[in-house]
């Protein structure tokens, strides 16, 4: 089998613009762990798209590389690419409807897409359609609203875009000075959503799913520092929690109200005392799986692969903590 792989920041996205660093890092971090799981499985010949800047990064290369410089169009290169591929494995934010054009471009091309279909990554990046997508299905999700139909402050909230990954351009109100603030710089500049500002835990879940079936492979624990009202992650304590089955049911549940949800995903929650509500998902790679190797002693991309044909098999060879520093390289504790 062919595989393309394509990690949007490192891998030419930004060809013609200053990479932007903390993104970069972790891009890398992720398209590294993938191509050292793709290199177990025998039988593949593997192409990664690569920003000719980052060459170094993978130095000596394990694999193909489609070097992209600045003169490339880079969503043309890679749809030459996915012609000469079996199949596709994007990682790519949701903004600017990135990853579902880069999703649609392999399904349009009839080529196997390694990753949630278009239609799931469109509703996911919208974050207003899959809360009222949750909420249709009786699945707890943290209230959204549209921010300009927000008249007056609702108490300590979080202003978000609509299709933001991460922290990006998030903000959080804490009194009325800081909506008004919000407002006028926000309204008008785009769609944006409002949140209550849930205190909780912060956990990750990172998932397989096929077909409407869900399989949880680790429950995270998210570590993020508020920098001048916006917070940053930090950290990932990836298997933080040893027990997924108390959120089986949920995850069942989200499989079957998105069911184009296909091999690794990632479903953010709150957790308070009295419930977990589901805050977002994200349909591609996210950090945590960077140490889902070392963490639980298993080849995710080996079993995402195996969903072409059945179910994953599951055997745990490791059941740790691992800590993926974000913007450093990971490391166990």
């Amino acid at each position: 089998m062919k595989i393309l792989v394509f990690e949007y920041i490192s891998g030419g996205g930004f060809n013609r613009e200053t990479l932007p660093a903390s993104l970069v890092r972790e891009g890398l971090m992720m398209l590294k762990a993938l191509l050292d799981g793709l290199d177990e499985i025998p039988g593949l010949d593997v192409t990664v798209m690569l920003d000719t800047r980052l060459w170094d990064e993978l130095a000596p290369p394990t694999v193909e590389i489609a070097v992209i410089g600045p003169q490339d169009d880079c969503l043309e290169r890679f749809e030459q690419l996915v012609e000469r591929h079996d199949a596709v494995w994007p990682i790519a934010p949701e903004f600017e409807a990135i990853l579902f054009t880069l999703s649609q471009t392999v399904e349009r091309l009839g080529k196997t897409l390694l990753a949630p279909d278009s239609a799931a990554v469109r509703l996911a990046a919208d974050k207003y359609a899959t809360y009222h997508c949750l909420l249709s299905r009786q699945i707890p999700t943290v209230a959204t609203r549209l921010f300009d139909e927000c008249v007056g402050f609702p108490g300590e909230s979080i202003v978000k875009p609509i299709d933001g990954a991460g922290c990006g351009d998030s903000y959080l109100l804490r009194d009325a000075d800081d909506f008004e603030r919000a407002a006028g710089r926000l309204r008008g500049a785009g769609h944006y959503i409002i949140q209550p500002h849930v205190q909780g835990e912060k956990t990750s879940l990172s998932c397989l799913f096929k077909n409407g079936q869900a399989w949880i492979l680790s429950v995270n624990l998210q570590q993020f520092d508020v920098v001048d009202n916006q917070y940053r992650l930090a950290a990932i304590r990836v298997n933080h929690g040893f027990d997924p089955s108390p959120y089986q049911n949920l995850v069942a549940e989200i499989a079957l109200a998105v069911p184009g949800l296909w091999g690794y995903a990632g479903i953010d929650l709150i957790e308070t005392p009295e419930q977990a509500q589901v805050l977002e998902i994200n349909p591609r790679l996210t950090s945590s799986f960077a140490g889902l190797n070392s963490a639980l002693g298993i080849n995710v991309a080996a079993l995402v692969l195996q969903l072409l044909h059945g179910d994953p098999v599951i055997r745990r060879a490791a059941n740790q903590t691992v800590t993926v520093q974000i913007g450093n390289p990971w490391q166990m504790k």
